[in-house]
């Protein structure tokens, strides 16, 4: 039996992890024999956090990504809650949705400006010295310095509600640490229209690079999966809520099936593979691995039925049509994802700017005093920049937080990332899809 060749990339980099890619491919090179993407690392916050308050885990785990404290912030108070039948009061529930929105819009645009437009704007053959935030900033000032603000003015919301951006402990059981003050309100609110001309510039850049790459988006990497987001559902519509929702699965075909976050087991399994230390869940009822699925934008927006805001609802509704006409029920060209983000800075702008706002804001009710430890079991889920985030917590009668199950973006996309990449290596290596795309003169020299 010949020998394969087997290729490398570790760590890949643009990611908020350590991972690893491997490729195996036969002797001569024409045929791709298996793709990995290994996780190579772990971290134990399951089992750090057992046996501590519950009231401490929030603490605990908002340390678990310094790109997305706040959502794991927010799903761990959220679970010790559900655990405990605690209700927040209006203002609290207001301010959670401007935090987790807040920080929505930072970490999209640092993804789409910072680990995605290089690519985009130099062309993905470019040198690597070429292909950074840094260059963009050098050659792109104007640009460089709207992305910067527009990610501070996300990063303060987060600190101004969060006491700091990173690490955040605004969230309680019960509601939230502090109010907003005014005084921070009515500065914020000072800066939203020359956010929105920042908005609808990224938006307007975001379009022309789809425009440019229309070729490489409709034939590279088009893999058909499941795909899991969360939604609210109002008046018999799936609609897009990064804070408070439902669990969607959405098959290939379009169907969507929607669970209690409690009953997320029921949608969800998890499969153990022998090269990474992180599992590979799937859509249960399908098994694995016909039931693998991906989450993230793409998949939040494949999962509801419409934006909560309208100038995001304008621009979903624009993708969908280009990519599979106004009846089309489910995206799956893989660098739709990066369209997908953007249109989710819009929604998050836009429900910043509501609850800003909304008098209710600057409340002082933001606390329940009645507050009483037990024992219980409550799922928290949230959607976080990278995908769907689940906490399974079980408490005892003294408030201490006997197990923890969590499930990130991470397990959810990992098989997803897999299938996606090894479709694409096919292409590029086996039915060599590079000479038969189109590829546009960068942007950037």
């Amino acid at each position: 039996m010949s020998p394969d060749k087997v290729y490398e990339v570790e760590p890949v980099t643009r990611l908020e992890g350590h991972g690893g890619l491997r490729l195996v491919m036969s002797e001569d090179g024409t045929t791709v024999k298996d793709v990995q993407f290994n996780i190579t690392t772990t971290r134990f916050f399951e089992k750090l956090c057992e046996g501590r308050f519950a009231e401490h885990v929030p603490r605990i785990t908002s340390r678990i990504c310094g790109i997305c404290p706040v959502p794991h912030h927010i799903a761990a108070t959220k679970s010790v809650e559900d655990a405990w039948d605690v209700e927040i009061p209006r203002p609290a529930y207001k301010l959670r949705q401007l935090f987790m929105n807040a920080k929505q819009y930072s970490s999209h645009l640092l993804h789409f400006f910072a680990l995605a437009a290089p690519d985009f704007l130099y062309g993905p053959f470019a040198p690597a010295g070429k292909r950074n935030v840094v260059q963009i900033i050098k050659d792109l000032p104007e640009v460089g310095t709207m992305a910067l603000k527009m990610m501070d003015f996300g990063q303060n919301i987060c600190a101004a509600v969060g006491g700091k951006a990173i690490g955040p402990i605004a969230g309680i059981v019960g509601g939230m640490r502090k109010p907003l003050t005014a005084e921070l309100r009515d500065g914020l609110i000072a800066q939203l229209d020359e956010q929105l001309g920042y908005v609808k510039a990224t938006v307007d850049l975001a379009k022309k690079v789809v425009t440019d790459y229309w070729d490489v988006i409709a034939n590279l990497a088009v893999t058909e999966t499941y795909y899991c987001g969360v939604a609210k559902e109002e008046n018999g519509e799936l609609v897009h809520d990064i804070y408070d929702g439902k669990l969607v699965f959405v098959s290939p075909e379009g169907e969507k099936m929607v669970y209690d976050e409690e009953n997320y087991m029921e949608a969800i399994g998890e499969k153990i593979p022998s090269h990474s230390y992180a599992t590979h869940t799937y859509y249960r009822p399908k098994g694995y691995p016909d039931g693998i699925y991906r989450t993230n934008s793409l998949a939040m927006l494949n999962a509801c039925d419409r934006m909560a805001t309208p100038l995001a609802e304008e621009a979903r509704k624009e993708m969908f049509t280009k990519c599979v006409g106004e009846d089309g029920k489910v995206i799956h060209n893989t660098f739709a994802y990066h369209w997908a983000r953007v249109i989710e800075i819009v929604g998050a702008f836009e429900t910043m700017a509501k609850y800003l706002k909304d008098p209710e804001i600057i409340s002082t009710d933001i606390k329940t005093l009645d507050v009483q430890p037990k024992a219980g079991r409550g799922v928290g889920m949230v959607d976080a920049p990278r995908g769907t985030l689940i906490y399974d917590m079980k408490t005892d009668s003294e408030g201490i937080c006997r197990k923890l199950n969590l499930l990130v973006a991470t397990n959810h996309n990992i098989a997803g990332i897999e299938k996606s990449v090894k479709h694409a290596a096919k292409q590029i290596f086996e039915e060599d899809i590079l000479s038969k795309i189109k590829l546009p003169d960068p942007m950037l020299k």
